[in-house]
């Protein structure tokens, strides 16, 4: 397994990483809303290098009608390139090792190079008639072999605070799945009086976000209202129906 997180900007929340724990839905970080997501996107080896390509070259967002704009990508020196050491007689005391995998940068069939962890970009999302931007942080990468994936955290200037995850496994049976864990509340009070309106929207993506990798051409689906679909307990990942369906839990 291997995991890389990147933490150098201050995120607008503390808890990094935290879209990663078990227990998120029971005990979410204090004050904020946590969710939970997953969908049956296909089936066999093939199928899951397709899905975790997209997911690790920002094409949920993008064919959810999001547009991205990648601000900074770590360098590899970045990543922490630690040079073999020796003691004072010559012999080699620590081998040359990454503190993150060089092959993280790697790139994608059309050339699109994969995100890595520190990678900053701008989302510019619409609703409601205006533009709004996010800007994001990836904070750490999944890069298991049956299972990849990242999370980003919110900078300043995010209309909301908080984490999201994606991340693409692919079970014994041969099911590819995608699932979607996250915890958020407004980032500001100017945000919190429009929150009703901000839950809304989520959820319009969240409906885009699911059926994305289903998607062979880039666009979002047509606008649909979950509010009524909302529940107020999440249900297992493991039993999650195959239709993608809306758990979450709200205030």
């Amino acid at each position: 397994m291997r995991r890389a997180t990147h933490t150098e900007t201050r995120t607008t929340y503390g808890e990094v990483g935290a879209t990663q724990a078990p227990d998120l839905m029971q005990y979410p970080p204090s004050g904020f809303t946590p969710a939970e997501y997953r969908t049956r996107v296909g089936h066999g080896d093939a199928r899951f290098e397709a899905a975790w390509t997209a997911t690790m070259t920002w094409q949920i967002q993008k064919r959810s009608g999001i547009e991205v704009r990648v601000d900074d990508v770590p360098s590899v020196e970045e990543g922490g390139y630690t040079p073999v050491t020796f003691d004072e007689n010559g012999a080699p005391v620590d081998p040359a090792h990454w503190t993150r995998s060089p092959d993280e940068s790697r790139f994608a069939p059309d050339g699109t190079p994969f995100l890595t962890a520190g990678t900053t970009a701008t989302l510019t999302i619409e609703a409601y008639g205006r533009r709004v931007e996010a800007p994001v942080r990836v904070v750490y990468v999944i890069d298991e072999p049956k299972r990849k994936g990242f999370a980003y955290g919110t900078l300043d200037g995010h209309p909301e605070s908080g984490e999201e995850s994606w991340i693409v496994d692919q079970t014994d049976d041969g099911s590819v799945w995608l699932s979607i864990r996250s915890f958020s509340r407004p980032s500001s009070f100017r945000w919190k009086l429009v929150e009703p309106f901000m839950r809304r929207t989520q959820a319009l993506y969240t409906r885009r976000y699911l059926r994305a990798l289903s998607l062979n051409e880039p666009g979002p689906e047509p606008e649909t209202d979950l509010g009524a679909a909302a529940v107020t307990a999440a249900e297992s990942p493991e039993t999650a129906p195959e239709d993608p369906t809306l758990r979450r839990t709200d205030d």
